[in-house]
């Protein structure tokens, strides 16, 4: 149902870093982008997503708020083990490692990691084994 969505980050570039990074564990990379000079100058943003459709944005301009998290769709629990690496060694703070989350339901896997500017960031696998 969400079209797509978007953070903005305090240090563009360490935020980029760790995007490509941890999002690239689980098969998703920059599909666009739109420079200062695109936009007047005002807006930096990279679109990220799979088969060619920007669905997360990240942008330059600040952090705009604290409570935010997004939870990205991994195909296998191997990608969820991966982003949470991934995110974690470009800079991400563990805010809980892989594992069955069964509170959620039986076959709940998931990874959260806080991003630089603290927004919770999650992989996640429905599927059982």
């Amino acid at each position: 149902m969400i079209d797509h969505m978007g953070v903005s980050a305090s240090d563009f570039e360490t935020s980029r870093r760790f995007y490509d990074a941890a999002l690239g564990a689980i098969g998703a990379k920059m599909v666009m982008e739109v420079t200062p000079e695109m936009s007047g100058g005002v807006y930096h943003g990279i679109g990220y997503g799979k088969q060619g459709k920007p669905d997360f944005w990240l942008s330059n301009g600040g952090p705009k708020g604290s409570g935010i998290h997004i939870a990205f769709v991994a195909e296998n629990r191997a990608e969820v083990d991966a982003f949470y690496a991934a995110a974690i060694a470009a800079g991400g703070r563990d805010n809980g490692a892989p594992r069955i989350r069964a509170q959620y339901h039986p076959a709940y896997y998931g990874a959260f990691v806080y991003d630089p500017d603290g927004i919770n960031v999650e992989a996640v696998c429905h599927k059982p084994e």
